[in-house]
């Protein structure tokens, strides 16, 4: 008998713990205003597939334009190198014919492993022709790849922001070649 008063002591104590520190933690979050609602900089992005953030498809005077299939024109407006050692090109991919065009597979690249995740950039390469060396879409530990994925069939003249993450060459790199397949390729500064 007192080995299950105990038990249910212990429970009740364990039990009441967890509902003082969730509270804290909720109280913590607030900042007091009475609106609970996420900022727009901090809310996650909805949707099963990787979406270009804030930055990314900011009408800027593209770097350069790249022609591909069915009328599709890709952008690339920035070409950025960020803090954790990643360079980020970003940009977007617009279906300059008059009728709807289908994204190709064949963007995805030919590697099972990003074909499995749907629809994406993940066949883009960039070229350091002074250091030889090519470097490929970045993925994360599932085999996705950081580049956006499972387009929609666009429709005449609409585009789409698109991103893609590779990583940084070295600091003196400051010119590479965008090749994506199906598309003209084009020569990119580092822009930041």
């Amino acid at each position: 008998m007192r080995i299950r008063f105990t038990v249910r002591a212990r429970r009740g104590v364990v039990a009441l713990t967890l509902a003082g520190g969730l509270s804290l933690g909720v109280v913590g979050c607030s900042d007091g205003s009475g609106d609970d609602k996420p900022d727009a900089s901090t809310s996650a992005s909805k949707g099963g597939g990787s979406e270009p953030g804030a930055q990314e498809g900011k009408s800027k005077e593209p770097l350069v334009e790249l022609r591909g299939p069915s009328g599709l024109l890709l952008k690339i407006t920035s070409l950025t190198r960020d803090p954790g050692g990643f360079l980020t090109v970003g940009g977007d991919l617009k279906n300059d014919a008059d009728k709807t065009a289908v994204v190709p597979a064949q963007l995805s690249g030919n590697e099972t492993e990003i074909i499995r995740n749907g629809r994406s950039l993940g066949g883009a390469t960039l070229v350091d022709s002074t250091g030889k060396k090519r470097y490929y879409v970045l993925r994360d530990t599932d085999g996705r790849p950081l580049t956006t994925t499972n387009f929609p069939n666009l429709k005449a003249g609409e585009s789409l922001p698109v991103f893609m993450q590779f990583p940084a060459p070295p600091a003196e790199t400051t010119e590479l070649t965008f090749q994506l397949p199906m598309f003209s390729t084009g020569v990119v500064q580092i822009t930041g």
